[in-house]
C-alpha cells in the first residue's frame, strides 16, 4: 500500500493596493521601517531564539542532522528518545499518512544510549555557536532504569533532558504506559531528577482520565516543565484490499492536524492549573503552520513543538512558522513572545 503524502505548499495570496498619480500628487511616502520583535524564549533558564522546537522522533540522530535543522531556523531540537541499551524497533511498514496525519508504530528504535551520548556531545559543538539547545530525550522500562539512563545522558551535557513516559506503542510486555499513573509519574521524575544534571521535562500522554491530575504530580515530584502532547491513541488503519492492518505492529500513535484541538486543550488545563507554579510546557501536537503555533502560546506554551509538519512541509516549515508569528506580533503590536502567552487563560 503505499503512502500518501499530502501536498501543502500554496502560498497565502497578497492582496496589492494601487495609488493614482498625479503631477501635483507628492511622492511616494518612505516606506515605514517595522516594529522591532523578540522570537527569544527562555524554557528552564534556557535561551531559545525562537520557540520552534522539533518533537521527539521525527528525525534521526546524527549530528548532520542537526546541523541541517540549526540551519533552518529552528529554535531547538529533541533527540528521538534513548535507552540504556540498543533497541530495533518494528519492521517496515511502521509510519503512514492516512490524510489526516500520521499513524506510527516505529517502536522506538534507537542505538542505545553510549551511541546517543557521542552524538550529542559532536551535535554540541556544531549547535553552540549556532545558539541552538539540545533537549534530549530518553525512556526506560522501569523506574530504576530511568534514573541509570538520566545518568548516563548527562554525560553528554544536553541542555535539557525530556522524559518519554508517554509512549503508546510500546510491546504487550509493556504495554501500560508510565504516565497513566500519577504516583507513578511522579517516582519517574523523581527517580530522573535525582540524577539528572539538567532541567527535565516530563512529556505526558492524552490518554489518561485527568492529564492535570498527572502534570500536578510530575511537577510536585521536580519536574522543571512539562511536553504535552505525545501522540494519541494507539489507532489502527486497515488495508481494505488485503483486510489487514497497513503497520507491522497493527496499531500505532495517531499524531498530525487531527489531534491539535486536543493537545490545545491539554496544554491549556495544564498550564492553568499550574499557573504560578514556575513550571513551563511545551505544547506539542498537530502543529503545521504559524497560526498553530500561535495558537499553543495564547494557550501558555513557552515552547512549540513540530514533529508530523516535516514530513509533509520539508525543513522549510521552521522558517515559515517564525515569520509568520513574527508578523502576527507586528500586526498586533506584540514585541515579544511573553507579551502574548498565555492571553488566552
Amino acid at each position: 500500500m503505499s503512502t500518501r503524502i499530502d501536498s501543502d505548499t500554496a502560498q497565502a495570496s497578497r492582496s496589492l493596493a494601487s495609488t493614482l498619480a498625479t503631477d501635483s500628487a507628492p511622492g511616494p511616502a518612505e516606506p515605514r521601517a517595522q516594529a522591532a520583535v523578540s522570537l527569544d524564549v527562555t524554557l528552564c533558564g534556557v535561551r531559545f531564539r525562537n520557540p520552534i522546537v522539533l518533537a521527539s522522533g521525527i528525525l534521526g540522530l546524527s549530528e548532520e542532522v542537526f546541523v541541517r535543522l540549526a540551519r533552518a531556523g529552528i529554535g531547538g531540537i529533541t533527540t528521538k528518545s534513548c535507552s540504556l541499551q540498543p533497541r530495533v524497533g518494528w519492521h517496515n511498514p511502521t509510519i503512514l499518512n492516512w490524510g489526516h496525519g500520521l499513524i506510527n508504530a516505529v517502536g522506538l528504535s534507537n542505538p542505545g544510549v553510549e551511541v546517543m551520548v557521542e552524538e550529542i556531545r559532536a551535535a554540541k559543538r556544531q549547535l553552540r555557536p549556532l545558539g541552538v539547545p539540545i533537549i534530549a530525550s530518553i525512556f526506560a522500562t522501569t523506574i530504576y532504569d530511568f534514573g541509570v539512563l538520566a545518568r548516563y545522558i548527562s554525560e553528554a551535557e544536553p541542555d535539557l533532558m525530556e522524559v518519554n513516559i508517554s509512549c503508546p506503542n510500546l510491546d504487550a510486555q509493556h504495554e501500560e504506559m508510565f504516565s497513566s499513573n500519577a504516583y507513578v509519574s511522579g517516582q519517574v521524575t523523581r527517580a530522573v531528577k535525582r540524577n539528572a544534571r539538567c532541567p527535565v521535562v516530563v512529556k505526558l500522554s492524552p490518554n489518561v482520565d485527568s492529564i492535570v491530575a498527572i502534570a500536578r504530580e510530575v511537577a510536585n515530584n521536580g519536574a522543571d516543565a512539562i511536553c504535552a502532547i505525545n501522540s494519541l491513541g494507539p489507532g489502527m488503519v486497515l488495508d481494505i484490499e488485503s483486510a489487514r492492518p497497513v503497520l507491522s505492529n497493527r496499531t500505532g500513535g495517531v499524531s498530525g492536524p487531527a489531534i491539535r484541538p486536543i493537545a490545545v486543550r491539554c496544554v491549556y488545563d495544564i498550564c492553568r492549573a499550574l499557573r504560578g507554579a514556575g513550571v513551563q510546557v511545551i505544547g506539542t501536537g498537530g502543529v503545521t503552520d504559524a497560526r498553530d503555533a500561535i495558537e499553543m502560546i495564547l494557550a501558555g506554551a513557552t515552547c512549540v513543538g513540530v514533529g508530523s509538519a516535516v514530513s509533509t512541509r520539508g525543513l522549510g516549515v521552521f522558517a515559515e512558522i517564525t515569520a509568520g508569528i513574527a508578523d502576527y506580533m507586528r500586526r498586533h503590536g506584540y514585541a515579544s513572545i511573553e507579551a502574548f502567552r498565555g492571553r488566552a487563560l
